[in-house]
Protein backbone atom coordinates (compact mmCIF):
# COMPACT_ATOMS: atom_id res chain seq x y z
CA UNK A 1 0.00 0.00 0.00
CA UNK A 2 2.84 2.13 0.78
CA UNK A 3 4.75 1.71 -2.19
CA UNK A 4 1.72 2.44 -4.23
CA UNK A 5 1.22 5.92 -2.40
CA UNK A 6 5.03 6.36 -2.80
CA UNK A 7 3.98 5.78 -6.73
CA UNK A 8 1.27 7.54 -7.16
CA UNK A 9 3.18 10.77 -5.41
CA UNK A 10 5.76 10.36 -8.11
CA UNK A 11 3.28 9.79 -10.96
CA UNK A 12 1.77 13.53 -9.74
CA UNK A 13 5.24 15.11 -9.88
CA UNK A 14 6.30 13.95 -13.03
CA UNK A 15 3.34 15.06 -14.60
CA UNK A 16 3.54 18.70 -13.19
CA UNK A 17 6.95 18.46 -14.16
CA UNK A 18 6.44 17.52 -17.90
CA UNK A 19 3.18 20.37 -17.90
CA UNK A 20 5.77 22.70 -16.82
CA UNK A 21 8.18 22.44 -19.21
CA UNK A 22 5.80 21.96 -21.87
CA UNK A 23 4.47 25.16 -21.04
CA UNK A 24 7.78 26.54 -21.18
CA UNK A 25 8.64 24.92 -24.23
CA UNK A 26 5.14 26.05 -26.03
CA UNK A 27 5.30 29.37 -25.36
CA UNK A 28 8.81 29.63 -26.60
CA UNK A 29 8.30 28.24 -29.70
CA UNK A 30 5.04 30.72 -30.52
CA UNK A 31 7.02 33.69 -29.36
CA UNK A 32 9.87 31.95 -31.83
CA UNK A 33 6.81 31.86 -34.63
CA UNK A 34 5.87 35.37 -34.02
CA UNK A 35 8.81 36.66 -33.96
CA UNK A 36 9.17 37.81 -30.31
CA UNK A 37 12.20 38.38 -28.69
CA UNK A 38 11.44 37.98 -24.55
CA UNK A 39 15.20 38.56 -23.88
CA UNK A 40 14.89 42.30 -24.82
CA UNK A 41 11.83 42.60 -22.44
CA UNK A 42 12.46 45.84 -20.24
CA UNK A 43 14.45 47.41 -22.41
CA UNK A 44 14.17 50.66 -24.03
CA UNK A 45 15.64 52.57 -27.46
CA UNK A 46 16.39 55.82 -26.49
CA UNK A 47 16.29 57.52 -30.06
CA UNK A 48 18.53 60.50 -31.17
CA UNK A 49 17.56 61.70 -34.44
CA UNK A 50 17.42 64.88 -36.71
CA UNK A 51 14.44 66.85 -36.40
CA UNK A 52 13.15 66.53 -40.04
CA UNK A 53 12.94 62.66 -39.23
CA UNK A 54 10.12 63.63 -36.62
CA UNK A 55 7.01 62.52 -38.76
CA UNK A 56 8.18 59.00 -40.06
CA UNK A 57 9.39 57.67 -36.40
CA UNK A 58 6.26 59.19 -34.86
CA UNK A 59 3.79 58.05 -37.02
CA UNK A 60 4.61 55.03 -38.39
CA UNK A 61 8.28 53.18 -37.68
CA UNK A 62 8.15 53.54 -33.86
CA UNK A 63 4.82 52.04 -33.29
CA UNK A 64 5.73 49.60 -35.95
CA UNK A 65 8.46 48.51 -33.72
CA UNK A 66 7.19 48.37 -30.15
CA UNK A 67 4.71 45.90 -31.90
CA UNK A 68 7.06 43.88 -33.25
CA UNK A 69 8.41 44.30 -30.01
CA UNK A 70 6.37 44.59 -27.46
CA UNK A 71 8.70 44.14 -24.26
CA UNK A 72 10.67 47.31 -25.76
CA UNK A 73 9.86 50.94 -25.42
CA UNK A 74 11.22 53.73 -27.99
CA UNK A 75 12.24 57.38 -26.35
CA UNK A 76 12.95 59.34 -29.13
CA UNK A 77 14.61 63.15 -28.88
CA UNK A 78 14.76 65.26 -31.93
CA UNK A 79 16.61 68.20 -32.60
CA UNK A 80 19.11 69.80 -35.32
CA UNK A 81 21.97 67.46 -35.58
CA UNK A 82 24.21 69.83 -33.95
CA UNK A 83 22.55 70.17 -31.04
CA UNK A 84 21.94 66.76 -30.38
CA UNK A 85 25.55 66.24 -31.38
CA UNK A 86 26.23 68.70 -28.31
CA UNK A 87 23.94 66.98 -26.01
CA UNK A 88 25.57 63.57 -26.58
CA UNK A 89 28.87 64.86 -25.85
CA UNK A 90 27.46 66.36 -22.91
CA UNK A 91 26.18 63.16 -21.31
CA UNK A 92 22.57 62.50 -23.09
CA UNK A 93 21.86 58.91 -22.53
CA UNK A 94 21.13 57.48 -26.48
CA UNK A 95 21.37 54.11 -27.73
CA UNK A 96 20.82 55.61 -31.39
CA UNK A 97 21.92 57.88 -33.43
CA UNK A 98 20.54 59.23 -36.90
CA UNK A 99 21.81 62.57 -38.31
CA UNK A 100 20.72 64.39 -40.86
CA UNK A 101 24.78 64.81 -41.83
CA UNK A 102 27.84 63.01 -42.06
CA UNK A 103 29.51 66.35 -40.36
CA UNK A 104 28.03 65.72 -36.81
CA UNK A 105 28.24 61.61 -36.72
CA UNK A 106 31.78 61.84 -38.06
CA UNK A 107 32.56 64.13 -35.31
CA UNK A 108 30.95 62.20 -33.15
CA UNK A 109 32.76 59.11 -34.48
CA UNK A 110 36.62 60.95 -34.42
CA UNK A 111 35.41 61.64 -30.03
CA UNK A 112 34.49 57.62 -29.41
CA UNK A 113 30.85 58.10 -28.96
CA UNK A 114 30.08 56.29 -31.72
CA UNK A 115 30.02 52.19 -32.43
CA UNK A 116 31.66 52.46 -35.93
CA UNK A 117 31.13 48.81 -37.24
CA UNK A 118 27.76 49.72 -36.71
CA UNK A 119 28.10 53.24 -38.92
CA UNK A 120 25.35 52.73 -41.44
CA UNK A 121 25.11 55.47 -44.72
CA UNK A 122 21.48 55.43 -44.71
CA UNK A 123 19.20 57.21 -46.67
CA UNK A 124 19.15 60.21 -48.91
CA UNK A 125 17.13 63.34 -48.96
CA UNK A 126 16.72 66.65 -51.31
CA UNK A 127 17.45 70.19 -50.56
CA UNK A 128 13.92 72.67 -52.11
CA UNK A 129 13.14 75.67 -52.01
CA UNK A 130 9.66 76.94 -50.86
CA UNK A 131 7.11 79.76 -49.81
CA UNK A 132 3.76 79.56 -48.60
CA UNK A 133 0.90 77.50 -50.44
CA UNK A 134 -0.92 80.81 -50.75
CA UNK A 135 1.71 82.49 -52.22
CA UNK A 136 1.91 85.03 -55.31
CA UNK A 137 5.54 85.44 -55.54
CA UNK A 138 7.37 84.94 -58.63
CA UNK A 139 10.24 83.19 -57.15
CA UNK A 140 11.44 80.43 -59.73
CA UNK A 141 14.51 79.61 -58.72
CA UNK A 142 17.87 79.74 -56.05
CA UNK A 143 19.27 82.34 -58.28
CA UNK A 144 16.06 84.31 -57.61
CA UNK A 145 16.49 84.87 -53.70
CA UNK A 146 19.20 87.55 -54.33
CA UNK A 147 15.96 89.89 -55.51
CA UNK A 148 13.82 88.72 -52.30
CA UNK A 149 12.51 91.56 -50.52
CA UNK A 150 11.42 89.59 -47.33
CA UNK A 151 12.95 86.99 -45.23
CA UNK A 152 14.43 83.72 -46.44
CA UNK A 153 14.35 81.33 -43.56
CA UNK A 154 17.51 78.78 -43.36
CA UNK A 155 18.39 76.55 -40.23
CA UNK A 156 21.66 78.30 -38.67
CA UNK A 157 24.37 77.25 -40.46
CA UNK A 158 26.02 76.50 -37.36
CA UNK A 159 24.28 73.60 -36.14
CA UNK A 160 21.79 72.72 -38.67
CA UNK A 161 22.41 70.09 -41.46
CA UNK A 162 19.61 71.73 -43.78
CA UNK A 163 20.98 75.25 -43.10
CA UNK A 164 24.62 74.43 -43.71
CA UNK A 165 23.47 73.06 -47.24
CA UNK A 166 21.26 75.62 -48.11
CA UNK A 167 24.72 77.83 -46.84
CA UNK A 168 26.23 75.84 -49.75
CA UNK A 169 24.12 75.54 -52.19
CA UNK A 170 24.18 79.56 -52.02
CA UNK A 171 27.19 80.41 -51.73
CA UNK A 172 28.14 77.67 -54.90
CA UNK A 173 25.70 79.24 -56.66
CA UNK A 174 27.30 82.73 -56.10
CA UNK A 175 24.10 84.84 -53.98
CA UNK A 176 25.47 83.96 -50.62
CA UNK A 177 26.37 87.75 -49.92
CA UNK A 178 23.25 89.06 -51.49
CA UNK A 179 20.79 87.32 -48.98
CA UNK A 180 23.14 86.73 -45.62
CA UNK A 181 21.19 90.23 -44.36
CA UNK A 182 17.80 88.76 -45.70
CA UNK A 183 17.96 85.27 -43.98
CA UNK A 184 15.97 84.29 -40.60
CA UNK A 185 17.78 80.91 -38.83
CA UNK A 186 15.88 78.54 -37.26
CA UNK A 187 17.04 76.39 -34.46
CA UNK A 188 15.98 73.40 -36.70
CA UNK A 189 14.34 72.62 -40.07
CA UNK A 190 10.64 72.33 -38.47
CA UNK A 191 11.13 75.44 -37.37
CA UNK A 192 12.14 77.13 -41.26
CA UNK A 193 8.86 75.14 -42.38
CA UNK A 194 6.96 76.60 -39.48
CA UNK A 195 8.13 80.20 -40.52
CA UNK A 196 7.44 79.76 -44.19
CA UNK A 197 4.13 77.87 -43.34
CA UNK A 198 2.94 80.95 -41.23
CA UNK A 199 3.61 83.25 -43.91
CA UNK A 200 6.78 85.14 -41.04
CA UNK A 201 9.18 84.50 -43.78
CA UNK A 202 8.72 85.11 -47.97
CA UNK A 203 10.28 81.95 -48.98
CA UNK A 204 12.23 79.13 -47.62
CA UNK A 205 14.89 75.99 -47.73
CA UNK A 206 13.93 72.77 -46.70
CA UNK A 207 14.20 69.24 -47.74
CA UNK A 208 11.86 67.16 -49.66
CA UNK A 209 10.41 65.43 -47.10
CA UNK A 210 9.82 68.31 -44.82
CA UNK A 211 7.97 69.92 -47.63
CA UNK A 212 6.04 66.72 -47.85
CA UNK A 213 4.44 66.57 -44.59
CA UNK A 214 2.33 69.43 -44.90
CA UNK A 215 -0.16 71.58 -47.45
CA UNK A 216 0.71 75.06 -45.96
CA UNK A 217 4.04 75.28 -48.10
CA UNK A 218 4.42 74.61 -51.77
CA UNK A 219 7.81 73.62 -53.64
CA UNK A 220 9.52 75.58 -56.39
CA UNK A 221 12.60 73.87 -57.07
CA UNK A 222 15.18 71.25 -55.73
CA UNK A 223 18.53 72.68 -55.53
CA UNK A 224 20.29 73.15 -59.15
CA UNK A 225 22.54 70.10 -59.73
CA UNK A 226 26.26 71.09 -58.87
CA UNK A 227 25.46 73.37 -56.05
CA UNK A 228 25.86 71.09 -53.24
CA UNK A 229 29.12 69.44 -52.82
CA UNK A 230 28.20 66.00 -51.81
CA UNK A 231 24.48 64.27 -51.47
CA UNK A 232 22.39 64.72 -48.50
CA UNK A 233 22.93 61.64 -46.42
CA UNK A 234 21.50 60.49 -43.03
CA UNK A 235 23.37 57.81 -41.34
CA UNK A 236 22.55 55.90 -38.25
CA UNK A 237 24.75 54.08 -35.96
CA UNK A 238 24.64 52.81 -31.89
CA UNK A 239 26.39 54.87 -29.42
CA UNK A 240 29.08 52.65 -27.33
CA UNK A 241 27.92 53.22 -24.15
CA UNK A 242 24.58 52.61 -24.73
CA UNK A 243 22.79 50.51 -22.08
CA UNK A 244 20.60 48.74 -24.31
CA UNK A 245 22.91 46.88 -26.96
CA UNK A 246 20.94 44.28 -27.55
CA UNK A 247 17.75 46.25 -28.25
CA UNK A 248 19.65 48.90 -30.09
CA UNK A 249 21.04 46.32 -32.36
CA UNK A 250 17.27 44.88 -32.97
CA UNK A 251 16.31 48.39 -33.95
CA UNK A 252 19.15 48.79 -36.33
CA UNK A 253 17.82 45.42 -37.83
CA UNK A 254 14.34 46.20 -38.11
CA UNK A 255 15.64 49.58 -39.85
CA UNK A 256 16.94 47.99 -42.89
CA UNK A 257 14.22 45.61 -43.11
CA UNK A 258 12.02 46.14 -46.36
CA UNK A 259 8.86 47.05 -44.53
CA UNK A 260 10.51 50.13 -43.04
CA UNK A 261 12.45 50.58 -46.08
CA UNK A 262 9.09 51.28 -47.79
CA UNK A 263 8.10 53.31 -44.81
CA UNK A 264 10.80 56.19 -44.99
CA UNK A 265 10.49 55.98 -48.84
CA UNK A 266 6.67 56.78 -48.28
CA UNK A 267 7.71 60.09 -46.51
CA UNK A 268 9.69 60.96 -49.34
CA UNK A 269 13.29 59.36 -48.42
CA UNK A 270 15.35 57.65 -50.97
CA UNK A 271 17.34 54.61 -49.78
CA UNK A 272 21.31 55.06 -49.88
CA UNK A 273 22.37 52.20 -51.54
Amino acid sequence: MKSMKKLLVVAIIAMVVIVCASSVVSAGFFDFLSGTDNSLNGQEVNLAAAASLKNVYDEKLIPMFEEKYPGVKVTPTYASSGDLQSQIENGLGADVFMSASNKQMDKLTEEGYIDNNTNLQFLENKVVLIVPADSNSTISSFEDLANVSGNIAIGDPESVPAGQYAKEALTNLGIWDAVESKLSLGTDVTAVLNQVAQGSAECGIVYSTDAKSTNDVKVICEAPEGSLNTSVIYPVAILKNSNNTDAATNFMDFLQTKEAKDVFTEYGFTIHE
